[in-house]
């Protein structure tokens, strides 16, 4: 079963819940705030993705602002980068979608499209 790692007040991740409920995608549910992905989640979604570590961040987020990590990602090794992202469910962008094949990071309705349906 799919992964849905959301945080309930963000509009994208609304839409995408609604997306796959009228597309009838059964899923698992976890808040991300209240549920924050641990460091081998993160460490194993950021392999299956293939994308690069900075794709993980929530850049229009408060935290990451108060943070400026703009400034600091850049000189930060990958490990370091994994620590950080578990340390706040709030760094993470958001939604995820998991599945045993693919990690989509934010919602992209072609692309998820394109992802669930040829699982």
């Amino acid at each position: 079963m799919l992964k849905f790692i959301c945080y309930p007040k963000c509009t994208t991740c609304q839409k995408a819940k609604k997306w796959l409920d009228e597309n009838g995608i059964e899923y698992e549910l976890r808040d991300i705030k209240e549920d924050r992905p641990t460091l081998s989640e993160l460490t194993e979604w950021h392999k299956k993705s293939g994308l690069s570590l900075r794709k993980f961040f929530n850049t229009s987020g408060l935290l990451y602002r108060s943070l400026e990590l703009k400034d600091k990602l850049p000189t930060m090794s990958e490990s370091d980068m994994l620590t950080l992202l578990s340390t706040d469910g709030m760094l993470v962008k958001r939604p995820l979608l998991i599945g045993d094949s693919f990690v989509l990071v934010g919602f992209k309705e072609a692309e998820w499209n394109e992802k669930v349906n040829n699982k």
